[in-house]
């Protein structure tokens, strides 16, 4: 039997790919759990900074494997806890996590790929809510993540109607954040993942939590959470960043 799940260390990036291609890497619920696990673990590891989510075959994720649905596989829909139907929608994670997203990313695949910090499409990818037709309801975060990623309106007209969104669509709706030639996804993903990975990490994972954060405060709030998740960047990284600058490196727009 195929692993579902492949994991794979690329010095500090780690590689979560979807392995269903028969199902268009549709989650069962061995995928949820594998997923649920895996992203755990790699936010409890040292060596790792960044990962890197995508699927096997030519699509990124079809939603829940609702074949398995219909023979009587058992979920937990549970509305408290972080485990979630598709397995790691809920987690709030310390490190980024980038999805490269060839063919389909739809229904639950979709919240999956919202789930994630940014999203790098092939050409020919297709989102969309697909699981409208099948009164499948989007219960993995698609109905705050969507609003909050593209504004009310374009997340209504896709959660309303499930019609299916192309790369470039995507793209301008802020959905995608890059757009590659197909088959290019995963390296396209990669790169950004090293360039993430070679930033001091202590203060981008603080802004990083600080923009996800800020969603459930007031401004007030907001702004003392801020500064408060910066300071030990300040501290840590901060002054010695400046001298770089100072002696010369990075200067005009250089990484």
């Amino acid at each position: 039997m195929a692993n579902v799940l492949l994991l794979e260390k690329r010095g500090r990036i780690f590689v979560v790919t979807v392995n269903r291609p028969e199902r268009r890497n549709a989650f069962n619920l061995e995928v949820a759990e594998r997923i649920y696990d895996a992203f755990k673990q790699f936010d409890a590891d040292d060596t790792l900074d960044v990962a890197v989510l995508t699927g096997a075959g030519g699509n990124f994720c079809a939603g829940a494997d609702l074949h398995a649905l219909a023979s009587g596989e058992k979920r937990p829909f549970l509305p408290e806890g972080d485990f979630a139907p598709m397995g790691c929608t809920r987690l709030k994670l310390s490190k980024p996590v980038i999805a490269a997203v060839e063919g389909y990313a739809v229904a639950g695949g979709i919240e999956v790929a919202c789930w994630c910090d940014m999203r790098v499409a092939a050409k020919s990818a297709t989102f969309g809510v697909f699981c409208r037709r099948f009164g499948v309801p989007l219960v993995d975060l698609g109905t705050i993540r969507l609003p909050r990623l593209i504004g009310h309106s374009r997340a209504m007209d896709l959660i309303l109607t499930g019609r299916p969104v192309n790369a470039d669509e995507a793209l301008t709706m802020g959905l995608a954040n890059r757009v590659v030639e197909d088959g290019n996804a995963l390296e396209a993903a990669l790169e950004i993942a090293e360039q993430l990975s070679a930033f001091p990490q202590i203060c981008m994972r603080a802004d990083r939590l600080s923009a996800i954060n800020q969603w459930s405060l007031d401004w007030d709030e907001a702004a003392k959470a801020e500064m408060n998740g910066g300071l030990p960047a300040v501290q840590a990284e901060a002054i010695a960043g400046a001298s770089r600058f100072s002696g010369g490196t990075g200067r005009h727009g250089k990484f």
